[in-house]
């Protein structure tokens, strides 16, 4: 039986409520999992550095993945965007949920040689779907300096190179329905090109699928899974 590990993150400052937390309880309890014979596994992570100690790695370890899908919001973005890689780097500048910020090194591990850890998930092949249905996505090789890129650290690097192809990070843009009502300009409206909350549902879901599969391609066929 497949087991999938699916996070998202709690409030922090200035985003009370955090999307990625709704999307990820809303995929997590998509009851086609349970009918393909998928066991998932949610941890909505507290958005603190000590929460990878506390909660992240205990979760990694407790369930034993296949599969791993971290989901953060981006605010700044409008598109859906698949990470390529995580830094061990942090920055000083953005505390946490309890005002805690950076080690002085700004590395999340000094005993780590490696400044890079990159996935080998099927990001290309995930965007190809989300563009698909008319969604903005792309690749992205900057998971920035927050807790994204440190949960994303963290997961590629506790499941080492042999098992990263099953571990993607996803950041995801505020839905239309958080963000404020569309500016007009003269003369014509501004198009709101942020998805909905169901279209991110519906993309993260399909994103899920072609990580699960990826990582039991012998087990499963694209015509067992129709995402809608």
């Amino acid at each position: 039986m497949p087991r999938l590990l699916i996070t998202g993150f709690g409030p922090f400052p200035r985003v009370p409520r955090n999307p990625s937390e709704r999307v990820a309880r809303a995929v997590a309890a998509n009851p086609r999992w349970r009918r393909l014979g998928w066991q998932i596994d949610l941890r909505i992570l507290d958005t603190r550095y000590g929460a990878l100690e506390t909660q992240l790695l205990p979760a990694l370890r407790e369930t034993a993945p296949d599969a791993v899908l971290l989901l953060g919001v981006a605010g700044t973005r409008d598109a859906i965007t698949p990470e390529r890689q995580a830094r061990n780097r942090v920055s000083r500048l953005f505390p946490d949920a309890g005002g805690n910020v950076g080690d002085t090194s700004l590395r999340l591990d000094r005993t780590d040689p490696q400044l890079i850890r990159r996935t080998q998930a099927p990001v290309e092949a995930m965007v190809r779907a989300m563009r698909r249905r008319g969604l903005r996505s792309a690749v992205s090789r900057d998971a920035g300096r927050y807790l994204c890129n440190a949960a994303y650290y963290c997961a590629l690097r506790a499941r080492g190179p042999d098992r990263n192809p099953h571990v993607v990070f996803i950041h995801i843009p505020f839905p239309r329905d958080m963000t404020q009502r569309t500016r007009r300009e003269p003369g014509k409206e501004r198009r709101n090109k942020r998805p909905s909350h169901h279209e991110l549902i519906r993309a993260i879901n399909d994103c899920i699928y072609l990580l699960a599969a990826r990582a039991y391609s012998s087990k499963f066929r694209a015509s067992d899974y129709s995402s809608k």
